[in-house]
């Protein structure tokens, strides 16, 4: 089948996902003191909403970068597509997790892990998808670069070994590792998928 209804549903996904994320927003209610005092208070929500929307957003620009080098897709890569969707729809929770408890000295750290864990799982998830698509040529479009597209494998490898950091660095400093995991969003700001050759069996 063609990518067109995968890429619509993937889409939707990643679109509900990014604005559940602006519900731990909260909007202090009117009498309750001052207001600039409350809403420099919820810094730790501000931060969690820009990593993990930032996040979201590049698997999603990302993501799109990836079919418009395919012509088709088969059903393993639907189910590895769902994969990462499960995984992406599961992000408002944790990144909750660490709004909620990033000031909290003595739990801080776990709620820390609980989002490297899932930010991992996704950057496992979105990497599974790319190795598929390397080894099934048949699923290219013409002028497919395979062999930078094998190159740029240990690229996404790099991101989850950050992760795998981030989630260490949760037990020692949970502020440090919500910096790891920005700086990998930030990482991943810049192409790291091949530009086929040629031109493409389909436009954007």
């Amino acid at each position: 089948m063609s990518t067109t209804r995968l890429e619509a549903f993937s889409d939707g996904v990643f679109a509900i996902a990014a604005t559940l994320l602006v519900l731990e927003l909260r909007v202090p209610e009117a009498g309750s003191g001052p207001l600039w005092p409350q809403i420099l208070a919820q810094w730790p929500s501000y931060a969690t909403y820009v990593i993990s929307f930032l996040t979201i957003g590049i698997i999603w620009v990302n993501h799109h970068a990836l079919f418009a080098l395919m012509v088709k897709v088969d059903r393993p890569l639907l189910f590895l597509n769902l994969l990462l969707l499960m995984v992406t729809s599961l992000l408002p929770f944790p990144t909750g997790l660490m709004a909620q408890w990033l000031a909290d000295d003595q739990q801080a750290h776990v709620a820390a892990a609980i989002l490297g864990g899932v930010y991992l799982l996704m950057g496992l998830a979105f990497g599974g998808i790319w190795l598929y698509a390397v080894l099934h040529h048949d699923l290219a479009a013409p002028g497919f670069d395979r062999a930078t597209a094998r190159a740029s494998i240990p690229r996404f490898t790099a991101g989850n070994v950050a992760y795998l950091i981030g989630i260490g660095l949760a037990f020692v400093s949970p502020l440090l590792s919500l910096l790891v995991y920005g700086l990998v969003a930030i990482y991943y700001v810049f192409p790291s998928l091949p530009q086929p050759r040629g031109r493409l069996a389909k436009s954007d």
